[in-house]
């Protein structure tokens, strides 16, 4: 009976066997005749010259030209409102008035007192001459009616200041006081903004004072509008440095005739600091990235297949989309532009139609 199950296992055991060895014949046949996957497929763009001017890149503020807030120099209460938020108004133009009538019959009482006071001077003038009078009694009444001047003038100014007029020409914010409204001296009325032409500031580190010149050239950028350049020039550059930061403080004036440039905006900034020379350049999406630094795949041509070779690359600004190369590479190589996922060191490729490397 044992001999016979023994038969029986060996039985089994020899066809199983058989079925798996068979099986892995068919595998390995499969293998060996399976058509490998094709390279993978990139497109390349080749290095190229482009005129760049040498410039230097920062962000910074967009500042007012002129920017206060309209306030009242005396008290008093608000009877007159001539302006609304928004408005565009002319240097010297009347915004408000506070209610004069105390300080008009103030006035009125000074020119009584004036008048009084000429009458007095004359009579002394009259008297002095045929020396009916002393001296002293005629300095006395010239006084007084300088005091009557100088009274009238006074109260003149007061109520004049109780008339708030533009300072320059520009646009008035949102009103932040109401009619009948009392107002304490230097209270804040509404901002004024004078918007074109306008400012930027901007800093820049210690080492490019050397490179920095009144009138050169400053190209702005928005976010509000980021397919416009604003154009303008370095009107200023701070004496000192900054003690925290050891940057200088810059100041450009920039043309705003549409007035899109508004107080506060943040601006990336451009200054051109040399004239345009020929630069080696890429479009940013051909280089990598990583803890080493830049790098590109380099397509090489040396057979009918082509072959792309990991290369490292010193790069330099950045500008509209391009990149500057500045080491690793000549004019004319060609590199992988899209389809770097797939790509290592020395394998074959598959090239799609080239890029042209060009200006946008």
């Amino acid at each position: 009976m044992s001999k016979k199950i023994i038969l029986l296992i060996a039985l089994i055991t020899l066809v199983f066997g058989g079925l798996f060895f068979t099986k892995f014949l068919q595998i390995n046949k499969a293998i060996s005749t399976r058509t490998p996957p094709p390279p993978p497929l990139v497109t390349t763009v080749d290095v190229q010259h482009e005129n760049w001017s040498n410039k230097l890149s920062t962000v910074g503020e967009v500042t007012p030209f002129n920017h206060i807030f309209i306030s009242n120099e005396v008290a008093g209460i608000i009877s007159a409102i001539h302006f609304k938020s928004g408005q565009a108004v002319k240097q010297g133009d009347l915004l408000l008035e506070l209610n004069t009538s105390t300080d008009q019959a103030k006035l009125d009482g000074h020119i009584a007192e004036r008048k009084l006071a000429q009458l007095k001077f004359k009579r002394q003038a009259t008297l002095i001459k045929s020396k009916a009078t002393s001296r002293s009694s005629y300095d006395e009444a010239r006084a007084s009616l300088d005091l009557a001047n100088a009274s009238v003038i006074a109260q003149k100014s007061l109520l004049d200041k109780m008339h708030i007029r533009a300072p320059f020409d520009g646009i008035i914010g949102i009103r932040l006081v109401s009619m009948g409204e009392y107002l304490d001296k230097g209270h804040k009325i509404a901002p004024l903004v004078a918007p074109s032409p306008t400012l930027a500031d901007f800093h820049l580190a210690e080492r490019y004072i050397a490179d920095l010149a009144i009138g050169q050239t400053v190209d702005i950028k928005v976010q509000a509008y980021p397919d416009e350049l604003f154009h303008g020039q370095v009107q200023a550059i701070n004496p000192g440095l900054n003690e925290g930061t050891r940057a200088v403080v810059v100041r450009a004036l920039v043309d705003n005739p549409e007035l899109k440039l508004k107080a506060g905006m943040f601006a990336e900034i451009e200054i051109t600091i040399s004239t345009p020379a020929l630069t080696l350049t890429l479009p940013e999406t051909a280089v990598l990235y990583n803890t080493y630094g830049s790098n590109v795949y380099l397509i090489s041509k040396d057979s009918e297949q082509a072959t792309v070779t990991y290369r490292s690359i010193k790069i330099g600004q950045r500008r509209h989309g391009k990149i500057e190369i500045l080491s690793g590479l000549k004019l004319g190589d060609t590199v992988v532009d899209e389809g770097h996922i797939k790509l290592r060191n020395g394998i074959p490729v598959r090239i799609a139609k080239p890029k042209s490397n060009t200006k946008p």
